[in-house]
């Protein structure tokens, strides 16, 4: 009776440290799957500067957003933000992104993106863009390179955006102002939303273990 217990208990701790063992390697492939982002190749105009990796990709679905506007001796579409919903690989909603006044910069205006589960937060600005025919497809808004101009965590201490350095936008489709409908005095005020899609793919420091 003893021996057989203890064949049991044996079997029962290598059993254990197998399922132990898996568990760890599962989390550790899909940890490193999580932070494993490649972007795909960009103009030159655009590239993130080095000392800097991508660890989050997003898709957008949503609008561009413009208001007829006084522009030098005639009328013009002017962007004055987005509003669009970015979902992960598996369709789940992750991130907003809009336009917020930033904290960080005496509340200036700058684009957003919010984390849909932890509110951590980032707003930037955009340094460099790119029509490139090789790259950008007719009729869609320019792919961006934009600048963190401030992060903040959320009110629980949510921190998956608050590494952010740099965000490209990428891959996009629609969303370019319309050609008519901003020619008088009388469409001045008018407001268009512009539906469109695009990747934005997140950059912290190569260094960073966040």
């Amino acid at each position: 009776m003893k021996n057989r217990n203890t064949r049991q208990n044996q079997t029962s701790r290598r059993i254990l440290s197998i399922v132990c063992t898996a568990a760890l390697a599962g989390s550790l492939s899909l940890s490193a799957r999580a932070d494993h982002v490649t972007p795909p190749p960009v103009p030159a105009s655009i590239q993130v500067p080095a000392g800097n990796k991508a660890f989050l990709k997003a898709h957008a679905f949503g609008t561009q957003d413009y208001v007829c506007l006084p522009s030098g001796t005639g009328f013009a579409w002017t962007f004055f933000g987005p509003q669009a919903t970015l979902f992960n690989r598996h369709d789940q909603q992750v991130i907003t992104h809009f336009l917020s006044p930033n904290p960080f910069e005496s509340n200036t205006p700058r684009v957003t993106w919010q984390h849909s589960r932890d509110t951590s937060t980032v707003w930037a600005k955009v340094t460099a863009s790119s029509s490139d025919p090789a790259f950008v497809a007719p009729g869609a808004v320019p792919w961006l390179l934009v600048q963190a101009v401030g992060t903040q965590d959320g009110p629980t201490g949510g921190n998956t955006l608050t590494p952010t350095t740099f965000i490209q936008r990428l891959n996009t489709a629609g969303g370019s102002a319309p050609q008519t409908g901003c020619a008088e005095s009388a469409d001045v005020g008018k407001k268009v939303l512009v539906s469109y899609t695009a990747d934005y793919f997140f950059y912290k420091p190569a260094g960073s273990r966040h």
